[in-house]
């Protein structure tokens, strides 16, 4: 009796603290189209809720029913530690009535006498789409009508109803002045399988890679008159190296789709379409982006920096003792391509020792470029006393706001450098610098047994004269024909390839291997499928653009490989391309997979394959 009485006080103490944490939330689709219904859903966590007063009109809907409340609570007990999870919820259905971006209002909720407020929701409510056909049986709102908008058959699959879009933020740019390009994903259709996708690669660009959760979800957009569902595949940050027309070469992915097969089987309900997995390949269009020069009047110390930057200067230290560490920090802050700013040169007086500059990055991706400091720390030892000048540090760049140069400087230091205290009478730190000129003013004892030499002794005509003569001669006609002979190699280009993909192959490998080790799982099946695809680009002596899925398994056959070997390869280059957008897999599952990489490579140089 005493147990369960214990039992039950510590139920309703854990009630009563979970009725502290009490949360009122607000809940709708991000997007919708016009004309759609959707669900508006008001949950209430960690109490009884009464007095619920939620917006009686909302612009741009039409309330049409609500609220619908239910609820649901649940208690456990694991090792005396009692928990319960109660909600209530209240959900309204409303109408899209206009096209826009509104915001609904936050409705109030009362908790044992004490008023909740929830949050607020943006809703966009896209057209509708033009494609939507009227009649729409069976077909919930939230979507647009999207799959009965699509008309795409086995036979079919029409472009309009899934592709690939290369979007980018500017298509005339400075040098160096950022955008960014991004690979955005549309469809209709039902995914049921991601294949081979090849991004372009940006030849003239530096590139910065913004990272995206992998658990992205994709989101409601109206393009061309249509409404999608869209994610973006990749976006990357570029800043152009040179000036002129630079070229984006077209990217490709492949998408497995589940569509209309063009036949219909009776049921209960009448006739249904059977449906199946179709491959579709999409193909971006090339882009291309005008790269104007930077204007005339550069300054002759510009940094190669252009953005919006300021500059924070500061010393450690003015008064000092000779031999005592000095430091000059630099903090660059600003927007734009902070990465490829030079470091400014310091000018240190004569014999001050010193090291090469510290720097540190803290960065972070933004359309506008990387935005964030970079500091630069001068480190030197001055190792006389006496009063020194250090002359200021300047930075010149392109400000792409004003589009002019602008130079920010720092101010001319003091340094008042005192004698070493702990230095003996003898050192060299008891004098200035202006009282010993090395090299000049003191010459150093030489010690040790002299070297004397018979004055009746000649070179000419000795052994080691002709010596001189003989052995580099010999040694120029042994690195002539060693360089024939490696001209020979390099000029059969199918050999040297053949000979290097193991090399290269080997460097990919034990760099998959590190983002294997650090659990970075994208990076590691990219770097495993270009170890691979590199690899056999070079064995088979065929450009990787020529190499496909298709085709690879005919080629390894006429190089001669055993079917067990090729098996291995296709699984490989299939198991990457699928896991880089698959949920994450397990670190079994990436081991086993760099294990059969290396076996795979090491199998095929280990064979007596001849091609």
């Amino acid at each position: 009796m005493q147990r369960h009485l214990l039992l039950w006080i510590l139920l309703f103490l854990s009630l009563g603290l979970n009725a502290q944490n009490v949360k009122f939330t607000a809940n709708a689709p991000a997007a919708v189209a016009k004309g759609d219904q959707f669900r508006l859903v008001y949950t209430l966590r960690g109490g009884d809720g009464s007095n619920i007063n939620a917006p009686s009109s909302i612009k741009g809907f039409e309330i049409l029913y609500g609220p619908a409340m239910s609820s649901s609570s649940s208690t456990q007990i694991i090792n005396g530690n009692v928990t319960t999870d109660s909600s209530e919820s209240y959900i309204y259905t409303l109408s899209a009535s206009s096209e826009g971006t509104f915001t609904i209002p936050a409705a109030t909720i009362t908790v044992n006498g004490k008023s909740y407020t929830s949050n607020t929701v943006q809703v966009k409510v896209l057209p509708p789409d033009k494609n939507a056909q009227a009649q729409q049986s069976g077909n919930g709102g939230g979507g647009g009508g999207q799959a009965s908008t699509a008309t795409s058959t086995a036979q079919n699959i029409n472009s309009t109803d899934a592709f690939i879009r290369a979007i980018v933020s500017k298509s005339k740019v400075s040098e160096q002045e950022s955008f960014v390009v991004t690979f955005r994903f549309y469809t209709t259709l039902e995914v049921r399988d991601i294949g081979k996708i090849e991004f372009p690669e940006f030849d003239g660009f530096m590139v910065e890679e913004q990272p995206l959760t992998p658990t992205r979800q994709m989101v409601f957009e109206h393009y061309n008159g249509r409404n999608y569902y869209a994610v973006d595949l990749r976006r990357t940050l570029l800043f152009p190296q040179r000036s002129g027309k630079i070229t984006i070469p077209s990217g490709k992915i492949e998408m497995v789709f589940n569509v209309k097969s063009g036949k219909t089987v009776q049921t209960f309900f009448g006739p249904q379409y059977v449906m199946t997995d179709v491959k579709k390949t999409m193909t971006t269009s090339p882009l291309t982006i005008d790269v104007s020069p930077l204007p005339d009047g550069k300054p002759a110390d510009f940094s190669n920096g252009v953005g919006t930057f300021s500059m924070t200067p500061s010393i450690s230290a003015t008064d000092i003792k000779a031999n005592d560490p000095v430091t000059i920090k630099l903090v660059i802050s600003g927007t734009g391509n902070m990465k490829l700013i030079k470091t400014p040169t310091l000018e240190l007086p004569k014999d001050f020792e010193s090291y090469d500059p510290k720097i540190t990055n803290d960065l972070k991706y933004t359309d506008n470029g990387l935005t964030g400091t970079k500091t630069i720390e001068y480190l030197f030892i001055p190792r006389y006393q006496g009063t020194f000048k250090i002359p200021p540090l300047s930075l010149s760049y392109f400000d792409i706001k004003t589009r002019s140069y602008k130079t920010i400087s720092t101010p001319e230091y003091t340094l008042n450098v005192a004698k070493d205290p702990h230095a003996g009478s003898n050192s060299a730190t008891s004098f200035t610098q202006s009282d010993v000129q090395v090299e000049q003013d003191i010459r150093h004892i030489k010690t040790g047994k002299p070297s004397l030499v018979s004055v009746d002794s000649f070179v000419f005509g000795s052994l080691g004269y002709w010596l001189w003569y003989i052995i580099p001669s010999l040694l120029f006609v042994i690195f002539f024909i060693l360089y024939r002979k490696q001209i020979q190699e390099n000029a059969d280009i199918a050999r040297m390839k053949t000979k290097r993909a193991n090399k290269v192959a080997v460097k990919r490998l034990k760099l998959a291997g590190k983002y294997l080790q650090a659990h970075k799982k994208e990076q590691f099946y990219e770097e495993i499928l270009r170890a691979a695809w590199g690899y056999l680009s070079d064995k088979l002596v065929i450009p990787v653009a020529e190499l496909s899925r298709d085709n690879i398994e005919q080629e390894l056959i006429r190089f001669g490989a055993s079917q067990e070997l090729i098996t291995k390869f296709i699984s490989i280059l299939d198991t990457c391309e699928f896991a880089r957008y698959a949920p994450v897999e397990s670190d079994t599952a990436m081991d086993d997979l760099y294990k059969d990489a290396v076996d795979a490579i090491g199998e095929m140089e280990n064979s007596r394959i001849k091609k």
